[in-house]
């Protein structure tokens, strides 16, 4: 009976369940150059190759089955819990913000007063200007451009972590990528003011949270996929973050990594991605942007 199905002097390469099984396995042989055919029988799906190159085809299939251990990747399904009660908060903020930029021009002394100054921080013990110097603004177009970031970076954190934790997460890694900037610039007149430090903090959120997503995706590659959002990520500040005279890169790259590191650890419960446009921000006496 074998001798009527099979092709004289083959042998077989591997037995599957279905044809499509056994035709992805023949696509590897074709690959090596070599003959094959796929046989149907009793017993399931024959795929058979000439005697003589059966060592080697065994071989490259053992190896084929190997690396296709976990493929296609199981899909990662979480819950994303989106706030639906509060979609204009971001807006909210905006409005603030430029309530807080008319102040700035009523009060001239206020700018002085919140801006984020290394030298009252370290010698004065002002450590709460890491958090007001994130509502002001050197002028009209630095605002109006940190003000379209946050409106839809802020959008995503919030509708990816909830009302609460999202405006938690980005306060508090804002203050913190600004007090690591202080810290940094520590002996040496470093001044700054502006939003991109929580813009950058968000996007780092973001990126912190779809890497802990990936990790958790239990595919035998996931440590590679895990690099696709922080590499977005860094694609992302590099491009709005770190251009221009009077950009403060240093503040973004501390808001992005604080961002990222609050991001992962916040990832324990659920969240999701979103598109973002960060923006520039940050003029202070270094002549510094953010």
């Amino acid at each position: 009976m074998e001798s009527e199905l099979f092709p004289e002097g083959s042998v077989d390469a591997g037995i599957y369940a279905t044809p499509e099984e056994g035709f992805q396995h023949g696509l590897v042989v074709l690959a090596m150059d070599e003959a094959c055919w796929l046989i149907e029988a009793e017993d399931g799906h024959h795929l058979r190759v000439e005697e003589k190159a059966a060592e080697a085809v065994r071989r490259q299939l053992a190896l084929f089955d190997a690396e296709s251990l976990g493929w296609p990747p199981r899909r990662v399904v979480e819950p994303a819990r989106v706030q639906r009660h509060w979609p204009l908060s971001p807006w909210c903020w905006v409005l603030a913000v430029f309530a807080v930029f008319w102040a700035q021009g009523e009060w001239p002394g206020l700018t002085d007063a919140g801006l984020l100054d290394a030298e009252r921080v370290f010698g004065q013990d002002e450590w709460w200007r890491a958090g007001s110097a994130l509502w002001l603004h050197g002028d009209l177009g630095h605002l109006v451009a940190n003000a379209g970031g946050g409106v839809l970076v802020f959008s995503a954190v919030v509708a990816t972590f909830g009302f609460g934790a999202g405006w938690a997460l980005i306060g508090a890694a804002a203050a913190a990528g600004n007090i690591a900037a202080v810290v940094l610039q520590h002996g040496e007149r470093y001044r700054s003011l502006g939003a991109s430090t929580a813009i950058f903090a968000g996007l780092g959120l973001l990126a912190g949270r779809a890497i802990r997503v990936m990790g958790r995706s239990g595919h035998p590659h996931r440590w590679r996929t895990m690099g696709v959002p922080l590499a977005a990520g860094l694609i992302v500040l590099g491009l709005y973050g770190a251009g221009g005279v009077e950009v403060d890169v240093l503040a973004h790259a501390t808001g992005f990594g604080a961002g990222l590191l609050a991001g992962f650890v916040a990832a324990a419960d659920g969240g999701g991605l979103a598109a973002v446009r960060p923006a520039h921000g940050l003029l202070g006496e270094s002549g510094q942007e953010r």
